[in-house]
């Protein structure tokens, strides 16, 4: 079953007032690892994640805003400094970045020469079409910078920072059938596992973090699923 999966940063002797410039540091990261490097939309929630947002702008960043030369509200320094001017100590702050993974796709549009869908097709074409095709995808991925009353000091467990990936599934491929696990599917699991952890290891390296947790919301590690699910191409 698919998880949501998170990470989870802690810094040293950490201040309220410089989460701003830490936020921005570690988005940097995942910039240079991702190649994207605007902000698509910001977000701040006080008190709790129940609660509505009392800030929240979306970004435009396609070609248009681009030949008017209007996407530099988007860049990573400015969209954190506008959502964070007013910095409360009971609220969360919120970007999202986008990143490509591996995605598999199945594809339906099997050969059917009379296009009848009661007439017989022929097995081995329609297990071709069943294979999964692999594509390049975008895939948001959220930081949260929390105060530190936040939530009832909830960053204790969320860490100062956590970064939200989704759901498990570039890293797993729950959508796949065992049989469905070949060689193709091994190595872009294994693709979009290296994004992770280049990520991972270039903020642990470049931000000053005192820990860091990798976890999933059923709290099943994300590594033993991945070996087990790994080991079934044996």
């Amino acid at each position: 079953m698919a998880d949501q999966l998170y990470l989870s940063l802690w810094f040293p002797n950490f201040r309220f007032d410089t989460l701003p410039a830490t936020l921005v540091s570690v988005m940097r990261q995942f910039a240079l690892i991702s190649g994207e490097k605007r902000v698509l939309a910001a977000s701040s929630y006080p008190i709790s994640f129940t609660e509505a947002p009392t800030y929240q702008r979306i970004y435009v960043n396609d070609d248009r805003a681009e030949e008017n030369r209007d996407t530099s509200a988007s860049i990573i320094e400015s969209a954190v400094a506008e959502a964070t001017e007013l910095l409360h100590d009971d609220t969360a702050y919120e970007f999202e970045m986008r990143w490509k993974l591996w995605t598999p796709e199945l594809n339906s549009n099997y050969p059917n020469p009379t296009g009848d869908p009661d007439d017989d097709i022929d097995p081995e074409l329609q297990t071709a079409a069943l294979d999964p095709l692999w594509k390049l995808q975008l895939s948001t991925v959220r930081f949260l910078g929390f105060g530190p009353t936040f939530d009832d000091a909830s960053f204790e467990q969320n860490g100062h920072i956590r970064i939200d990936f989704g759901l498990d599934t570039p890293w797993l491929a729950e959508t796949l059938e065992d049989e469905q696990l070949d060689a193709a599917a091994a190595k872009h699991i294994q693709q979009n596992v290296e994004m992770l952890l280049a990520f991972t290891l270039s903020v642990e390296k470049n931000c000053g973090i005192s820990s860091r947790l990798l976890w999933t919301e059923s709290g099943e590690p994300l590594a033993q699923k991945l070996i087990d699910r790994l080991q079934r191409l044996n």
